[in-house]
């Protein structure tokens, strides 16, 4: 019997940038603007529908529509929407229209990929209409304009005029002031004990008398800051890792500028090979267990394909890939659909016109993926209800953005577009061709049932391509919680299974289903690959790698 998947909840709204396609306003407009053209020269199927249309009106004007909102669109949560005639019909009406603009999309004649992105501009189109988007059709804010006598309303204009002074005007999502990188988030006690031109090192304090003989190296994307996983105390992985006896060293990219648009994956490389001799060096250990997540976890692999390939991959005990996909296909998420070679080809020409793949920009179309998310559910909360954006960890995180160097962000266009990772030596990184067969270390790889940015499908093909025996884990949430999935939250569960066959479904379908957070199983997972225990240094580094200064360090402040 299939087994039930969670469906996404508040914390899986979350949208972390995929570096990988760099899809720009201007590629959602040439959609659009193919849908308007389609409808020009086809008035008579626009003429039926529009009929259609005017017939369910009637039946809405005079009670007989049988259109309601689904219980789990929380636009529509007010009870006005069932109590008040008006409002009710109201809604009624935008449903009407939203599913003759749907069934019109569909009679126009696209067909496959054009027709999954006129859908898709047809959903933006609708959502956008949306009676909750305007004041006087959306009625909780009418009531709390009436009962703070306006007060909320001025409060709205005001945080308009901010977010059009100091947010490209996009409604803010996340109350930034509340946050000091430093202090309440990456707050864990460490120090940087390397760094070059791309990364600092950090390594943090332990929390217990020993540790485990081998240390942690974590590899986080380049698009977003590393403090990921060290987020506030409660939320944060480093914390977790330190007090179950592991020695953590984690890469702090920097936010490079214009004037490092040629660094590229094989500096990337280079500059991660340094980080883990210097991780061997201080913590003394045969072997490090490397961890990287989405476009970290690419940069990883390749880098373990490299040193495999030089014959050095024995400095490498374990893998664990969280949220990641080695093998992408244009349909694992909305973004897909609009990564043809023309937008590939148009990405690469504005990022190497730039010098940069600026993060900030590449949010804002990413936050059009997700309209009702990331937008409208902004507009309503900040501007119509007067209400502060929420102080939350996670979403300032995700606005922390930081920029990709044009070249890398042309490589990673050539993985996507080519799959390199999935054929021998299609990659070559300083003359080394690039085999993840040849990848043959202990792998652990994690995916999030309700992830739409790296669908868990998507993640589980990498177990089908690296060499080692295979460890995959399922978490029931999306692409954030997936990964800050603290053993404190008892509303998770995971899935596990022995077996790893070809097809993710077939694995599903034999899977072990286990209550809470998949950390501790992980934790196990590396302590028994070596659990020898030693004693905790009493400082960071060693005679040949000093503390430079403490962590956060300086990078993830650029």
């Amino acid at each position: 019997m299939p087994k039930k998947i969670d469906s996404p909840s508040i914390d899986d709204h979350i949208l972390t940038l995929n570096p990988i396609v760099g899809v720009s306003i201007e590629d959602l407009a040439q959609s659009t603007a193919a849908v308007v053209q389609a409808a020009l020269t086809q008035p008579t199927v626009a003429a039926k529908h529009l009929l259609q249309f005017n017939a369910e009106l009637i039946k809405v004007i005079f009670g007989n529509s049988d259109l309601q909102p689904s219980p789990r669109d929380a636009r529509f949560a007010d009870t006005a929407f069932e109590d008040n005639a008006l409002y009710a019909g109201l809604a009624k009406s935008w449903l009407a229209w939203q599913a003759v603009v749907n069934d019109w999309v569909d009679e126009i004649g696209f067909e496959g990929e054009a027709l999954e992105r006129a859908r898709f501009v047809a959903s933006v189109a609708t959502d956008a209409m949306a009676p909750t988007n305007f004041l006087l059709g959306n009625p909780s804010a009418l009531k709390k304009a009436f009962e703070t006598r306006g007060a909320s309303l001025v409060a709205g204009l005001r945080n308009l005029v901010d977010d059009l002074q100091n947010n490209g005007g996009m409604p803010s999502q996340v109350d930034k002031s509340a946050f000091d990188v430093g202090n309440n988030v990456a707050n864990s006690p460490g120090c940087v004990i390397h760094r070059d031109a791309i990364v600092e090192l950090i390594q943090y304090q332990g929390a217990t008398d020993t540790r485990n003989s081998r240390p942690l190296l974590i590899v986080p994307p380049q698009i977003n800051k590393y403090y990921i996983y060290d987020m506030s105390p409660g939320k944060s992985m480093v914390k977790y890792l330190v007090e179950q006896g592991f020695q953590v060293f984690v890469v702090s990219w920097r936010n490079p500028t214009e004037e490092n648009r040629n660094w590229g994956l094989d500096d990337y490389v280079t500059s991660l090979e340094s980080a883990i001799g210097v991780t061997l060096d201080v913590s003394g250990a045969d072997a490090v267990n490397v961890i990287g997540a989405c476009a970290g976890g690419i940069t990883l692999a390749v880098a373990l394909g490299y040193l495999a390939g030089k014959g050095d991959l024995g400095k490498i005990a374990s893998l664990t890939l969280m949220v990641n996909v080695l093998q992408p296909a244009a349909d694992d998420s909305v973004i897909g659909l609009f990564a043809n070679e023309e937008t590939i080809e148009a990405a690469r020409k504005r990022s190497a016109k730039a010098g940069v793949l600026d993060g900030n920009d590449t949010a804002r179309v990413f936050n059009w993926m997700r309209p009702n998310d990331l937008i409208w559910n902004y507009v309503v909360s900040n501007y119509l209800h007067g209400e502060s954006p929420p102080a939350f960890d996670i979403l300032y995180w995700n606005n922390d953005t930081t920029r990709l160097p044009a070249r890398l962000h042309s490589d990673f266009l050539d993985v996507f577009k080519d799959n390199l990772l999935s054929e021998q030596g299609a990659l070559e990184i300083k003359g080394v061709p690039i085999d993840l067969a040849k990848v043959n270390v202990p792998a652990f790889i994690t995916g999030g049932t309700t992830d739409h940015i790296t669908p868990w499908q998507a993640c589980y093909r990498s177990t089908q391509i690296l060499g080692g025996e295979i460890t995959y884990v399922l978490s029931t949430a999306g692409h954030i919680q997936s990964l800050i999935n603290p053993p404190t939250s008892s509303k998770r569960k995971f899935y596990t299974n022995d077996a790893t066959p070809p097809a993710a479904e077939d694995w599903l379908a034999d899977a072990r289903e286990h209550a809470g957070s998949w950390w501790p199983f992980w934790t196990e997972w590396l302590n028994a690959l070596s659990n020898e225990q030693i004693p905790v240094a009493a400082q960071c580094g060693n005679e040949r790698h000093t503390e430079l200064c403490a962590a956060p360090g300086t990078y993830v402040l650029e």
